[in-house]
């Protein structure tokens, strides 16, 4: 396993807010740009329908990033291969907009991917090719560090902090693997380490199960790293700054509501899926006039 501190996520995929959210903007604006001044084959410029914005954009990503987990759960993957195809897909929609690829295609490519690079065997049959493109939308940087071998590595040094095993222990791993869950549907993996993300969800899991003084141990891990590059208020602080980051509700009628009009949004302005609709339609009155 290759060291977080050199690996090419630290030092290319881990972004500030602002410029995260540049990022997005800049793929928005440009694919809007681009729809804009597609022409007709006979020459007069297409009537586009609105633009996504980059809110809806976010709508989107968030609902196929729970379908990815959704996905991985049916085929009984790991939950480092979860990890992995959630960080392609997020970074994959930091070059591109789901206006210019759908994200219904890159979601499989990226699970696929992912199963590839994690050897867990899985035929491109059952989930879709992997596309040339998502690998260089990746800059070829397939190696990912994920949250939860660092909660693996904190359980371990919790048994030994607790002086042997704790029966509320198993407990508090479990919770704290569902809130990374929650966390890779966040941007948090894109602005935060996984070791930081991994502490987060630990702190947030001992708000459950009360297992130890969460202030001391993070003193007593504090004190045992002597190279770490945080001193105890900033590391604080970034844990809080995790916590803030809260999964898009989807489940609400609003939500629900949003998501539809946002879907109906992309599928007008994606040829492929509006002759799909043809197709349909003239297969439908093809049957009508049969009966």
């Amino acid at each position: 396993m290759s060291d977080f501190q050199t690996s090419t996520h630290r030092s290319k995929w881990i972004f500030t807010p602002h410029d995260l959210m540049q990022k997005y903007q800049v793929s928005n604006q440009r694919a809007a740009r681009t729809l804009r001044m597609e022409v007709d084959i006979d020459g007069s410029l297409s009537q586009f329908p609105e633009p996504l914005s980059t809110e809806e954009e976010q709508l989107m990503r968030v609902f196929y990033e729970h379908k990815i987990q959704e996905v991985c759960v049916a085929f009984k993957f790991p939950h480092k291969i979860q990890a992995t195809a959630i960080t392609y897909f997020k970074r994959f929609y930091l070059q591109w907009s789901v206006m210019e690829h759908h994200p219904k295609h890159i979601m499989l490519a990226c699970v696929y991917t992912a199963c590839k690079v994690e050897e867990n065997h899985v035929s491109a049959e059952e989930l879709g090719k992997g596309m040339k493109q998502d690998y260089q939308s990746l800059g070829f940087d397939l190696i990912v560090h994920a949250p939860y071998r660092s909660v693996e590595g904190f359980m371990d040094g919790m048994e030994d902090y607790c002086r042997g095993k704790n029966d509320k222990l198993h407990m508090l791993q479990e919770t704290a693997k569902l809130v990374v869950d929650e966390a890779m549907l966040t941007d948090a993996p894109l602005l935060f380490p996984p070791g930081q993300l991994a502490l987060a969800a630990f702190r947030k899991a001992n708000d459950v199960h009360k297992v130890v003084d969460f202030p001391r141990y993070l003193e007593h891990i504090h004190s045992r790293r002597q190279r770490s590059n945080h001193v105890m208020s900033e590391l604080i602080e970034c844990l809080d700054a995790i916590d803030d980051y809260s999964v898009m509700e989807l489940e609400t009628p609003s939500a629900k509501e949003d998501l539809r009009h946002t879907d109906r949004k992309l599928k007008a302005l994606d040829p492929s899926s509006q002759e799909d609709s043809k197709k349909r339609e003239k297969k439908s009155k093809h049957k009508s006039r049969k009966t």
